[in-house]
């Protein structure tokens, strides 16, 4: 076997235990042994395997709860089931139930070790196949945007009403939560998807550049002018142009935007002529407006215009299962990218990464995520891989680094539970009242069991 993996050997007769290690040692394996039940789920949420090998009858709990732990365990192990009463009903039993080979014993050693290789190696294959379909299916998201969140569903199906409209948009959050791709995402879902779509960061463009890059200019209209410019209004004709930075544009060019809105039409700098242009405005900004508003830095009939509808993008702390989601597709491109092996993050690492308030939202996380893939030296992402403001949040409390301004729950009230927390304890009450059934526990949660399994491994290894 050219790249041998780990495996679990589950067997409670001593002897029987050491002559299976022996043999898959010999192998190449890393092997880990134990006598229960109860020892197999625990080991399952140290550290991932290859393979489980376990006998169906143990002390306590038997093989078939094994095999239940096993298909909950990320990523999922092969699983092969050994008995001492090899009957057809419990061979199709564990079959059914998600083994992958079923040996009876005592057990030929060289069929032992070449079942082993089968399913290591068809489990591979199955994992990469599984990964490239949902790299596939990451790639399609909503114009390029990722999350089953509620507060993300909620948005997508916003951006498709507003998009049938044609009025001025003006998009706010917090700073990298991605409001360029919302603003593609309207322009896309919109009438003019057909049309240009024009981009401009307010903030990166000198004033005294910037009513040029906006309206255009005629030849000689100033010092270095030598030939004419369209102007982006004209550029996004028939299209969208969208502002980034909006609360950054100077006062007196507010006012000609204002103009432009009213009547839609561009006298470059210099010229005498107006032109018409159909132009759908997507404001965007971080800031606080009316704050600036009452500063007098930002007009406020302008800001009414722009506000003809209003998309407030959700910060990546209040999006669940979102961030774990987006961890794992973010490791897996910057695997891909840099020819890294793919790794996932442990469950203290993970735990530490739903637990942080991410001020700088999804493009923070590529980042930690990038940083994390590159640094890791192990089979998984560890804790030690992150940052340290990240390291403090593996416990939930409050992230180191943060403070009321930088927008993090609990930052003025730290006495608060985290959403963590309290996604924890609703957990807890939900399989009370299903009586520990976790199935029915996760129809109720809405999540699939796997999910359920992880929530739980955070803090129950049962």
């Amino acid at each position: 076997m050219t790249n041998p993996e780990s495996v679990l050997v589950v067997e409670d007769d001593r002897g029987h235990r050491d002559l299976l290690v022996e043999e898959l040692r010999e192998a190449g394996h890393d092997v880990v042994a134990v006598g229960s039940a109860e020892e197999a789920m625990q080991a399952l949420g140290q550290q991932p395997f290859g393979l489980v090998v376990s006998d169906l009858r143990l002390p306590g709990e038997d093989g078939f709860r094994v095999l239940e732990a096993t298909r909950e365990a990320v990523p999922e192990p092969g699983f092969i089931m050994l008995t001492g009463f090899g009957t057809i009903d419990q061979a199709v039993a564990a079959l059914k139930a998600g083994a992958d080979d079923f040996l009876t014993k005592p057990v030929d050693l060289d069929h032992l070790r070449l079942a082993a290789d089968r399913v290591i190696e068809a489990r591979r294959l199955k994992a990469e196949v599984r990964q490239y379909r949902e790299l596939l299916a990451a790639g399609e998201g909503f114009h390029g945007m990722q999350g089953n969140s509620p507060a993300m569903l909620r948005l997508f199906d916003l951006i498709r009403r507003i998009a049938a409209s044609d009025g001025s948009v003006l998009i706010t959050g917090e700073s990298g939560t991605g409001k360029e791709l919302v603003a593609r995402a309207l322009h896309a879902e919109s009438a003019r998807h057909d049309g240009p779509f024009v981009a401009l960061n307010c903030a990166g463009i000198p004033e005294s550049l910037l009513e040029s890059e906006l309206l255009g200019h005629v030849a000689g209209a100033f010092s270095g002018a030598r030939g004419a410019r369209r102007g982006l209004f004209r550029e996004a004709d028939g299209g969208t142009l969208f502002l980034d930075e909006i609360a950054e544009m100077p006062v007196a060019m507010q006012s000609k935007l204002l103009r432009l809105l009213q009547d839609g039409r561009v006298r470059p700098v210099g010229g005498n002529e107006e032109v018409d242009t159909d132009v759908r405005i997507v404001a965007a900004t971080h800031q606080d407006i009316p704050g600036r508003i009452a500063q007098g830095e930002f007009r406020e009939d302008l800001y009414y215009r722009l506000e003809t509808f209003r998309i407030e993008i959700p910060p990546l702390r209040d999006r669940g299962e979102d961030i774990e989601r987006l961890a794992l597709q973010f490791l897996r491109q910057h695997a891909l990218a840099h020819g890294l092996p793919e790794r996932r993050p442990s469950p203290e690492a993970m735990r530490a990464l739903l637990h942080y308030a991410f001020p700088g939202n999804v493009r923070e996380l590529s980042s930690l995520m990038e940083r994390a893939a590159t640094l890791s030296s192990g089979d998984q992402i560890e804790l030690r891989d992150l940052p340290e403001r990240v390291h403090a949040s593996a416990s939930g409390g409050t992230p180191a680094g943060t403070s009321p301004s930088d927008g993090a729950p609990g930052a003025r009230d730290a006495h608060w539970p985290s959403l963590a927390e309290l996604e924890t304890d609703y957990i807890q009450r939900v399989l009370e009242h299903c009586e520990g059934n976790k199935q029915r526990a996760a129809r109720m949660l809405g999540i699939g069991r796997k999910t359920l399994y992880r929530r739980l491994g955070e803090s129950d290894t049962n």
